[in-house]
């Protein structure tokens, strides 16, 4: 069974209009079906399902998803689309239109923050930055 669990995204109307957003972000992604209720689609081959649920509940920051980019490029391009028409936020966080949390970070982040002299300062870095800059981080 491939991805047998998998995502829904709760929207108030703008379940498909979401769903090809994200595929004109993400590579390798695909709408696989279409109905008034219900958009399936996928991300680099994972499985979500966009629901037009209507206005009852809203995203917020307890639910994110993270994107680990291995170069300064992939965070740059993430953060531009992503936030076109969202809000960026501190630490590699940002909305989209949709209201939908990402957090944009460099692959790289865990092996700093395993440093135990390069850490306090890595901290001290990102603190201060919305979007991560890796040479910034790798310069701490």
């Amino acid at each position: 069974m491939k991805n047998p669990i998998y995502t829904c995204l709760w929207f108030d109307g703008k379940a498909q209009e979401a769903a090809q957003f994200y595929c004109s972000v993400f590579k390798n992604s695909q709408i696989v079906s279409v109905n008034p209720m219900v958009t399936i689609f996928e991300l680099n081959e994972r499985k979500f399902m966009a629901l037009n649920g209507g206005p009852k509940f809203k995203f917020n920051e307890s639910v994110s998803f993270v994107i680990d980019c291995d170069t300064q490029d992939e965070i740059d391009y993430y953060w531009q689309n992503l936030t076109e028409g969202g809000t960026e936020s501190q630490c590699g966080w940002l909305k989209d239109k949709f209201g939908v949390s990402w957090q944009v970070v460099p692959t790289i982040l865990g092996s700093l923050m395993c440093n135990v002299e390069k850490a306090p300062r890595v901290v001290e870095a990102f603190m201060k930055m919305k979007k991560f800059d890796i040479q910034t981080l790798l310069n701490a």
